[in-house]
């Protein structure tokens, strides 16, 4: 079964725009890209085949080809990275892959492992159209979420799933409510959605010709499609093993981010 990675990165973001060439720094104060170092993320999965970015914009593809990543150039019509997946997947030459991992080109912190038990979730799951990480929080990083929302910024994303691990919701609200106070290193029972998908390619194929919903509309979260058009996706939970998980949302998270990548965990 072979395996594609493929890194969706557009320039014009709404929130960040110009977010894939925002360089962070690292505790030997080297200076990379965010593209970059999502590429280095990726290429350190184990198992995967081959790794692409997919972009329409000529400075990340200049960028991306600078530091030797093979590139793919999209459509400019591409909504959301799904949609920038299964483009480029008819632009690619050679077989086509059995499994397609979007590894979104904002979340540098991703460990290997959270995309190697990802793919394997959906090689056990005949059943499941799609498959995604969540991450149970502790309470550092639900206080984060929660410092996000007070604030007024679209932090990271909640998922709630059955006793199976099958999808009921995704928010960019916290989810489900619990009014509880945690202490740092306990347990929640909030999930971290990290935004990674591995699809079969038949539910990418599918995903084009599907309308976005009143959900995704609202929330602005294209997974939600999926469960909208009554697809399957699995929730494959991970285990942090002591790393810290952010993804780069807004650009208060550029010093989180190098708080981490300098070995210093991040406040909440």
């Amino acid at each position: 079964m072979s395996v594609l990675i493929v890194i969706p990165a557009r320039y014009a973001s709404t929130r960040y725009p110009g977010k894939p060439l925002v360089v962070l720094r690292d505790a030997d104060g080297v200076s990379k890209t965010l593209i970059q170092r999502s590429w280095e993320a990726a290429m350190a999965v184990r198992g995967v085949d081959r790794v692409v970015v997919a972009t329409d914009d000529a400075r990340i593809s200049d960028a991306a080809e600078s530091f030797g990543a093979e590139v793919v150039m999209t459509a400019e019509s591409c909504a959301n990275g799904t949609e920038r997946c299964a483009d480029a997947i008819g632009r690619l030459d050679g077989p086509a892959p059995t499994i397609v991992v979007n590894l979104q080109g904002d979340a540098p912190l991703t460990p290997a492992w959270f995309v190697e038990d990802l793919v394997a979730g959906l090689r056990a799951d005949d059943g499941a159209d799609v498959a995604t990480p969540v991450l149970r929080c502790d309470g550092r990083a639900l206080a984060g979420f929660r410092q996000d929302r007070s604030a007024g910024r679209v932090g990271g994303t909640t998922a709630v799933f059955d006793k199976s691990g099958r999808a009921l919701y995704f928010s960019k609200e916290v989810l489900p409510f619990t009014g509880h106070d945690y202490d740092p290193d306990m347990p929640t029972p909030v999930f971290h959605h990290v935004g990674v998908y591995a699809y079969r390619p038949a539910a990418l194929a599918r995903y084009t010709g599907l309308t976005q919903g009143p959900l995704e509309a609202l929330e602005g979260l294209e997974q939600l499609r999926f469960l909208e058009n009554g697809l399957t996706i699995k929730c494959v939970e991970v285990e942090g093993r002591g790393r810290v998980f952010w993804e780069l949302n807004n650009p208060e998270d550029v010093e989180r981010i190098e708080r981490v990548l300098a070995g210093r965990v991040p406040d909440a």
